[in-house]
């Protein structure tokens, strides 16, 4: 284990010294791809130093008791040993995890998009109880989230969302939740007391840089329409609301959030990049997928994922058989536990696939 990290620490003291160079700084690509690399590798030397501390605990523990002359020591160096003993297979499958290599997509920000599926007036409303779920996640992880764009319900909730997400990893975080979400309960609108089955389909884009992917302006055809829904008194009044159509592929991307066409403009352009990033990206994850078998990012954005059951407060994750009896806490943007669950099964998929490299 110390071979492999000390050839991780060389690379480590290359991109500290490379990060600090004039051409690197000018180089913004450059510079962001190694600063991300710089984080990721800072996290390994910080279990580096741990597990060179409890190699050393153990030399000294070892010795003390081969000597044997201080029986107060030799009992100290007991308890000592049991500890380092304890704690090095956990931090050795934690320097694993952190050795399998990371998608570079992983740290980028993210768009989400929220459509109301079959279900009628019930599939927007869940839409919304997904946005709200979502939302409150966010907050809880100290990401920040701005609407992009949406089509309100006739009942509440939405048609279908947007919204950027921005923040430490959280496309890494974020992909698993991508795919087809049902909802099992007793709508608003039934007099009769039946439960009903409503869905509705989650996306998560990695938000693409501009060095992502280039858009030829001559390709996008771009419309100015009034916004719709809450904004004030330039609703309906201005031309601010931005609709891109990507001709070659046909992808729409529009924004009516911001008061200002321009700002609406550079969102919307944001979100396309984002799309077209993304249809490249499904190809690759359906391509992997199959070559690992995973349960996991199929690639498929029609697979029904979770199951949210009002009527027995379960939330199912059908792509690992998990079922969690807490769905009001769920629903209520606790979602870290099935994150947890997902990138687990994700990690250990990877690990496997690694095979005899560690």
């Amino acid at each position: 284990m110390l071979e492999k990290l000390q050839i991780v620490k060389q690379r480590f003291d290359e991109v500290s010294d490379l990060i600090i160079q004039p051409d690197i700084i000018s180089d913004q690509k450059r510079y962001i791809q190694l600063n991300k690399e710089y984080k990721d590798l800072r996290l390994l030397m910080d279990k580096r130093e741990e597990y060179q501390t409890l190699i050393n605990s153990i030399n000294e523990a070892e010795e003390i008791i081969s000597d044997g002359s201080d029986e107060e020591m030799v009992e100290m160096a007991k308890l000592e040993l049991e500890s380092a003993n304890e704690r090095i297979p956990i931090l050795e499958e934690e320097i694993k995890f952190l050795l399998v290599p990371k998608d570079p997509e992983d740290a980028k920000n993210a768009v989400m998009e929220i459509r109301a599926g079959t279900g009628g007036d019930e599939a927007s409303i869940f839409a919304g109880d997904l946005y709200r779920m979502y939302t409150k996640y966010c907050d809880s992880m100290g990401w920040k989230t701005s609407m992009i764009d949406f089509n309100e319900g006739t009942s509440g909730g939405f048609k279908e969302i947007q919204f950027e997400i921005t923040g430490d990893d959280v496309y890494g975080i974020l992909k698993f939740e991508a795919g087809v979400h049902r909802v099992q309960r007793v709508p608003q609108t039934e007099t009769q007391g039946r439960v009903h089955t409503s869905a509705a389909t989650v996306m998560v884009f990695p938000e693409a840089e501009e060095f992502d992917i280039e858009i030829d302006p001559k390709d996008v055809r771009i419309d100015y329409f009034c916004s719709s829904g809450p904004g004030g008194q330039s609703v309906n009044t201005t031309y601010s609301a931005v609709r891109l159509t990507h001709e070659p592929t046909g992808i729409v991307a529009q924004c009516q959030d911001q008061k200002s066409q321009h700002k609406n403009k550079d969102k919307a352009f944001r979100v396309l990049r984002s799309r077209l990033y993304d249809l490249e990206l499904a190809k690759k994850q359906a391509e992997d997928a199959e070559k690992r078998g995973s349960m996991v990012t199929s690639g498929d954005r029609s697979a029904k994922i979770r199951t949210y059951n009002y009527p027995q407060g379960r939330v199912t994750d059908h792509r690992i058989n998990l079922t969690l009896y807490d769905l009001s806490n769920i629903i209520d943007g606790d979602i870290q536990k099935l994150i947890d669950e997902l990138q687990l099964v994700n990690n250990t998929e990877k690990l496997k696939e690694a095979g005899d490299t560690f």
